[in-house]
């Protein structure tokens, strides 16, 4: 059997678009003629599986399809043609609170909305004191909804349907509202459902958060299926994508600019040596070499540094340093010079940059072009992503440190 929590088989669902509109049986008889409409495709011959257990995300433009997609799995949408299979129990978070009548307190609505969410009045009841805590409202449980924040509707529409344990979770870009906190919770929420098994399909804009949570994303664009894959790639081919409809391609699904200069190799030197990994507190040199199909008089280089989950840590460019680099040659390179580079041992993505004096027109951009691999060194700190190189001192002056040791390893 296969392992499959979700079966999306050539799935396609179109919608009528109104040119005019006959409001009743006497303006269609007294026009002679129906309504005037065109078909559109929200969703065309989509097909892909989400394994049991896994962690899904869907992205992709506005109107490209994904909240229709959702609907379709959820069954809230019948599609015109293909099929949708389901293995498990499912909730959808579409509309936190959709359910809430305004003039009832939160406490009828934690039983009116647990209800229709297919929770008996029994299972409320022994769970209604998580559900006012994850929401974090027990002062405010007894009073009417329509007094509730945006924050405060949305937090406890969630933890009503989270709380349903479904064996499947479907969520639309509905967290996006929530602040920091209450979005912390909900991504160690959905942590705690795939520890347990249970099979999450996200929607969402947040890339950064998709990249460090799913275990793999799909690419939906004007309604056709464009790539399914792992999160990185799949992220990167978006990222490159939406720049490159701005800037003109250049080959690569993750990189872009028009070309005339290009950057075709770093290399990473200590001491004026190629090393593999640079140890934590080394003087680093990165190497760009770049090359030319048109002389280019002034051009701006930078390097940005990310962590592996997308999250940006610096990007300095020549221009921030008071120089640009003329490129009216075939080909060159340019140092960044960096000393005592303090990241922490671990692995870093490069996104390596060419572009004009304005900053807005790319001549190369390759994204998470470079993997650096840094070794443990001096500072040794193991935690975060980079080291403050500390020194720590007290009065009175501390003791030399001496290692514990039980009596018999003593020296």
């Amino acid at each position: 059997m296969s392992d499959a929590a979700i079966e999306v088989v050539d799935l396609s669902k179109r919608f009528r678009i109104y040119h005019e509109r006959n409001q009743s049986i006497k303006i269609a008889l007294m026009r002679g003629r129906r309504a005037s409409f065109e078909e559109f495709w929200a969703l065309r011959d989509v097909s892909f599986e989400i394994s049991t257990g896994s962690t899904f995300g869907l992205i992709g433009p506005n109107g490209s399809g994904k909240s229709t997609l959702l609907k379709c799995l959820a069954q809230i949408l019948v599609p015109d043609s293909g099929r949708v299979v389901a293995h498990g129990s499912m909730s959808a978070l579409l509309e936190l609170g959709a359910g809430f009548h305004p003039e009832l307190s939160g406490r009828d609505n934690v039983y009116l909305n647990g209800s229709i969410l297919g929770l008996s009045r029994r299972e409320i009841d022994r769970r209604f004191d998580e559900i006012v805590g994850f929401a974090g409202l027990e002062h405010f449980i007894d009073t009417p909804v329509k007094n509730y924040s945006s924050g405060m509707y949305v937090r406890l529409g969630f933890s009503v349907a989270i709380n349903v344990e479904p064996e499947i979770l479907l969520v639309d870009e509905v967290l996006a509202v929530g602040d920091e906190e209450f979005q912390t919770k909900c991504m160690d929420k959905f942590r705690q459902f795939k520890a347990d098994g249970r099979t999450v399909v996200l929607v969402s804009h947040a890339l950064g958060a998709l990249r460090q949570m799913c275990d793999q994303v799909a690419l939906l664009d004007h309604g056709q299926l464009q790539i399914v894959g792992d999160p990185a790639e799949v992220l990167d081919a978006y990222v490159g994508a939406v720049h490159s409809e701005h800037t003109g391609a250049i080959p690569g699904q993750n990189r872009w600019g028009s070309g005339e200069v290009l950057i075709d190799k770093v290399e990473v030197l200590v001491g004026g040596r190629g090393v593999d990994a640079p140890a934590t507190g080394d003087d680093v040199t990165l190497r760009l070499h770049w090359s030319t199909s048109a002389p280019v008089a002034e051009v701006v280089f930078g390097v940005i540094f990310h962590t592996l989950d997308g999250k940006p840590i610096s990007g300095p460019n020549t221009m921030d340093e008071g120089f640009v680099i003329d490129c009216r040659g075939r080909s060159g390179t340019v140092d960044l010079q960096l000393d005592r580079l303090l990241l922490v041992a671990g692995e870093y993505d490069l996104a390596l940059a060419a572009y004009d004096t304005t900053i807005t027109h790319a001549y190369d951009h390759h994204h998470n072009a470079f993997r650096l691999r840094m070794r443990a060194g001096g500072p040794g700190d193991r935690h975060g992503v980079v080291t403050f190189a500390p020194r720590w001192d007290a009065v009175p002056a501390p003791k030399p440190y001496k290692r514990w040791l039980p009596a018999g390893q003593r020296p």
